[in-house]
């Protein structure tokens, strides 16, 4: 909230949410135009494309922050970031890296975060070849360009894919266009069930820089249910109110209860976890989920355009099998703001709080050569999840200690994944 003697920011929203312009107010900023002068602009990923775009040629100030990095689709576009990912793994793999560790059948040990998948037209010849391998597979095709799972449908036989060729007569396609291409993965149907029921995760991640890495975990995430209760009987594919956790979808479904939105906290589901798993079993798969997390924003990092006036707050969707391993389904850029519940409001609300705090620095007024390191208290329900500048700085300092026959930890929570091993890493 702003004080006495503190200027009054300028900020410009291209949402009406109330989460986003009740935080706003309540500090007493000013709304403007996008087209004015602004501090702070939540702006939509189209309105990002005109802001960096080289013809309108704007220059942000110093004191000027945005929520979106220029390119920040090469996370977010479904086939950029499988693409990103397979590179990042080939690049470790050149390295050397323990971490491209493969099985005796070729599978990634460590890097294994989600399901075998290719791009289609490009890897149609691929993908036939993978899919005789285990022709009883079932696999969901996913448009790259479309989100709140429009366009989404599952398949366990080559011929059904004429729902989406263009000439189903042919095993040949068209250069297809940006909304044409698709995803097609391995479906993971060992989901974890909960009273039955098949769920994913939606964890919330800020990034404050790319290059150095660093990223925070909210605490605040949740779990999203569907309405009927899962079945893998082939028969049953066309049923997304089985398949498909969307809120967007589970909503028109007959047995969706608004009062909870179909939605668990991720603290709950801990507690269920530990109760009925075990605290160690869980612990280790809320490792999993941050190794994942951290190593997807590495995979991009260096392709990222890692310009200072800007952050983001990601959407990560993350499903969980019944053996407790996580799988990265996809990453939103703009994950919904909607409220379908109090508790999804009051939560919603807390999250662009914290952001806010975490964005901005202690004098109330945006500055790009901020070192962005906020207080502890200033984090409210965020935990810093990496920090590579911490990380290297660690390192050096372990390898002093241990030149000098010094043992002991170094600064928790910074250490450097790629370094460390998986099950130590924290």
């Amino acid at each position: 909230m702003a004080t006495q003697g503190q200027p009054r920011l300028k900020y410009a929203c291209d949402l009406d949410k109330s989460v986003l312009v009740n935080n706003f107010d309540r500090r007493g900023w000013i709304q403007v135009s996008p087209d004015e002068d602004w501090n702070f602009y939540w702006a939509s990923v189209q309105s990002i494309r005109n802001v960096f775009s080289v013809e309108n040629g704007y220059r942000l100030c110093d004191d000027q922050v945005i929520n979106h990095f220029p390119n920040h689709y090469e996370l977010t576009r479904k086939d950029l970031m499988v693409k990103n990912i397979k590179r990042y793994r080939k690049d470790l793999e050149r390295e050397g890296s323990p971490f491209a560790e493969k099985d005796e059948l070729g599978r990634h040990i460590h890097l294994d975060f989600f399901p075998t998948t290719f791009m289609l037209p490009a890897d149609y010849n691929l993908f036939v070849e993978e899919f005789r391998k285990n022709p009883s597979t079932t696999w969901i095709m996913k448009p790259c360009g479309k989100a709140r799972g429009i366009g989404i449908f599952l398949i366990n036989r080559l011929s059904q894919l004429k729902k989406w060729s263009r000439d189903s007569k042919t095993n040949t396609f068209t250069a297809p266009s940006a909304k044409d291409t698709y995803v097609i993965g391995k479906y993971i149907d060992n989901p974890l069930l909960i009273g039955g029921k098949k769920f994913d995760l939606r964890l919330y991640v800020l990034v404050t820089s790319f290059r150095p890495l660093k990223c925070y975990m909210l605490k605040l995430g949740f779990c999203r249910f569907c309405t009927v209760k899962y079945n893998a009987d082939v028969t049953d594919l066309d049923n997304m109110f089985v398949h498909l956790t969307n809120v967007s979808i589970q909503k028109h479904g007959a047995e969706y209860n608004a009062v909870h939105g179909g939605k668990w906290t991720v603290a709950n589901l801990r507690l269920f976890l530990e109760g009925t798993r075990g605290k160690e079993v869980t612990d280790k798969l809320f490792d999993e989920m941050n190794w994942m997390t951290v190593h997807s924003l590495k995979a991009v990092s260096n392709v990222m355009a890692n310009d200072r006036h800007c952050f983001e707050c990601y959407g990560y969707d993350i499903l969980i099998d019944d053996n407790l391993k996580p799988y990265l389904i996809e990453v939103n850029a703009s994950p919904s703001l909607t409220s379908t519940t109090s508790s999804d409001r009051i939560m919603k609300y807390n999250l662009i709080s914290d952001l806010i705090n975490i964005v901005i620095p202690p004098e109330g007024t945006p500055d790009v050569r901020w070192n962005k390191t906020p207080s502890k208290e200033a984090m409210g329900n965020f935990d810093l999840l990496y920090d590579e500048e911490l990380a290297q700085s660690d390192l050096l300092n372990q390898d002093a200690r241990s030149k000098l026959g010094m043992t002991g930890p170094g600064l928790r929570g910074a250490r450097d994944p790629k370094l460390q091993s998986k099950a130590t890493w924290k």
